[in-house]
């Protein structure tokens, strides 16, 4: 039965239904259920956009973890002393802090999703410096911290954090601490025009090592026999922080939805990008499923995936 669910869902993809599917990767209780490649194959890098911020937020706890960071409410303009003054500079910038760059909930004025928003990710591309220009950001209302507000300009700062803190360039410090301890051997970042890793989105990966990166948070943090991400960093990162709606919480850089599971519901934390890319980890189907894609600006893109997910990966883990 699951065979054949799975026969249909291929065949669905490669008929177009959802847009550009480029491949498919599922796993439970730490064995492939489903893997199946509809644009290039297995050695193929993809492009999750902003599932990269996810993988910001890993970065961030092993800085902690070895003692680069002081923690999560050390002041973002704290890394900078050298890059004052600041426009707009007072409390309110000064009380930014890391806590509030993972959780989108900082009062700079910055939302993706308002085009009129001074931090808007597109007027952040047009800038020859996108670090300068997060540092930049005028502030809202102290009032407004804590609020939630899609910011990639903030996570973009994190890359500036990590370089400062722990004294290495984001790819090394990604390829030590991360990639390499789990075998992961072939990454492209994407990088800003000073020549910044950008943190914020575009790192390329192989769909096999997506599922990776999901399988150790399901794991908290240790893949193999080995630990590589701390188990309180795992857990703290999974926790609700802000809430969006009704079904839908954020992390650190984490999406955490209540979806349906039949007549029931079931947890699920997302790695998340535009085109409707997702990695998500599913802990009580004890399961982590990879969906990639290039549907890019595309209207229904995530519910494309969404429907992946929950009308065909959904029925099988379940069985």
């Amino acid at each position: 039965m699951a065979n054949e669910v799975l026969e249909r869902l291929d065949a669905s993809v490669r008929r177009g239904t959802f847009g550009v599917i480029t491949s498919i990767v599922a796993a439970q209780r730490g064995r492939i259920v489903h893997e199946a490649y509809f644009e290039g194959d297995a050695k193929t890098l993809r492009n999750t956009r902003s599932a990269t911020k996810t993988v910001a937020g890993m970065l961030v706890g092993l800085a902690i973890e070895r003692g680069d960071i002081s923690g999560v409410d050390a002041p973002l303009l704290s890394f900078f002393d050298d890059l004052a003054p600041f426009p707009h500079d007072g409390p309110a910038k000064r009380a930014v802090t890391l806590e509030d760059l993972l959780t989108m909930s900082s009062a700079l004025d910055c939302d993706d999703a308002d085009p009129a928003s001074p931090g808007n990710e597109e007027l952040m591309d047009a800038t020859p410096d996108w670090l300068r220009f997060a540092l930049d950001l005028p502030m809202r209302s102290e009032a407004d911290r804590g609020t939630w507000r899609y910011c990639t300009a903030g996570v973009t700062a994190l890359a500036g954090v990590l370089e400062r803190a722990t004294g290495q360039p984001v790819e090394e410090f990604a390829r030590q601490h991360l990639f390499a301890p789990m075998g992961i051997d072939d990454v492209t970042w994407f990088r800003s025009p000073t020549g910044l890793v950008q943190t914020g989105g575009g790192l390329e990966m192989r769909s096999r090592d997506l599922l990776a990166l999901g399988q150790l948070t399901l794991d908290e943090g240790i893949h193999g026999d080995r630990r590589i991400l701390p188990a309180d960093w795992v857990r703290a990162s999974l926790q609700p922080h802000r809430r969006i709606d009704d079904v839908t919480d954020y992390g650190y850089l984490w999406w955490l939805r209540t979806l349906p599971l039949g007549a029931s519901t079931t947890r699920a934390a997302l790695m998340q990008g535009n085109g409707g890319n997702k990695v998500a980890v599913m802990p009580e189907l004890e399961a982590v499923a990879v969906i990639t894609s290039t549907n890019f600006n595309t209207p229904g893109m995530h519910a494309w995936t969404d429907a992946i997910l929950l009308d065909h990966l959904f029925p099988v883990l379940a069985a």
